[in-house]
């Protein structure tokens, strides 16, 4: 059996058209042709290539008196999954719910203290009659109650596992064309992540300005509490636009790279999600701890963006012990 009777048998055996190997070797649809029909041989590296996706020795391929294809990692090819268009499209929908149920959970985390602060603004008001006592004991009850509901929806997508772990825990490639597909819904969605990304980064950034305009030119104790529930307003609305547009976004990058190159942000990703239900209200009982303590709700505020830092040095850190391990 010669080489190009090999080529086609091989090719044949693993359900790839002419075109499906041409991709893969990154040549034209023409040079496989020619190869198959004697009226080209592949060079070397071509050859070595050849070998490796038909998963067969460069012995079988060159030697036309070894018929028998003797395969050299069977069980290894067969761990290696075929993704369908329909599949990737799915995945990357599954990130992106997944994602937005972590930006609501975050978003009652960060959120908890708001009620807290309007109702302690509302008892610094001469025309509303609202004892400070009873405000702080109904901030703090909304707040048990917002990082209660913020832990349940974190927990929640867990739910998405099922539908993740076949891209994010096995080997896969790419069937014939999703390559090219994915690759022109990723140019169409970069210019929404980029303004999406910019926006958010400047909420983050202007979040502390009417807080700083109040302190320095009003400096009522009462507008104070209030841009401090802007403020984490707004941090959160950020966080809304960036974790489901970022989570999209490397989604498209996994599924193009067939799982090699993102896996470290997909582990920071469920670091995250493991240290939030514990890290969050954590920071919220030190937080009124500290405040209760002092009353000097204008300073304690400060724990919010020092945590948020905090937090994600924490998720590095986690990464990389689970390099090392």
């Amino acid at each position: 059996m010669i080489l190009s009777e090999k080529i086609i048998k091989c090719r044949k055996q693993l359900g790839w058209s002419q075109e499906e190997l041409a991709e893969k070797m990154a040549v034209s649809r023409q040079s496989v042709s020619k190869w198959e029909s004697t009226n080209s041989i592949p060079d070397l590296n071509k050859i070595i290539k050849l070998a490796e996706l038909f998963n067969v020795s460069t012995d079988f391929l060159l030697k036309d008196e070894i018929e028998a294809v003797e395969h050299l990692t069977e069980q290894d090819n067969n761990e290696v999954n075929q993704v369908s268009l329909e599949q990737a499209l799915d995945y990357i929908k599954a990130k992106k719910e997944q994602a937005i149920l972590t930006a609501k959970g975050v978003a009652f985390f960060v959120c908890s203290a708001v009620p807290l602060f309007f109702l302690l603004a509302l008892s610094n008001t001469a025309s509303v009659a609202l004892d400070k006592k009873v405000a702080t004991v109904m901030g703090i009850i909304s707040i048990f109650l917002m990082v209660a509901v913020g832990v349940r929806l974190v927990i929640q997508t867990n739910g998405f596992k099922r539908n993740l772990t076949f891209i994010e825990k096995n080997k896969f490639e790419l069937m014939y064309g999703v390559h090219s597909a994915i690759s022109e819904k990723l140019d169409g969605f970069t210019p929404s992540y980029n303004n999406k990304v910019s926006l958010a980064v400047t909420l983050f950034i202007c979040s502390t300005v009417p807080l700083l305009l109040v302190v320095m030119l009003i400096g009522r104790a009462d507008l104070t509490l209030l841009m401090l529930a802007v403020l984490l307003f707004l941090v959160t609305l950020g966080l809304w636009i960036i974790i489901p547009t970022s989570s999209e976004f490397e989604a498209y990058k996994h599924i193009l790279n067939e799982g090699d190159k993102n896996r470290e942000l997909t582990q920071n990703e469920r670091n995250a999600m493991k240290l939030a239900p514990f890290y969050w209200p954590l920071v919220l009982a030190i937080f009124l701890a500290w405040s209760l303590w002092t009353m000097n709700w204008g300073v304690t505020w400060i724990i919010w963006p020092v945590a948020g830092v905090l937090f994600a040095a924490l998720v590095g850190f986690m990464g990389l012990l689970t390099k090392e391990e």
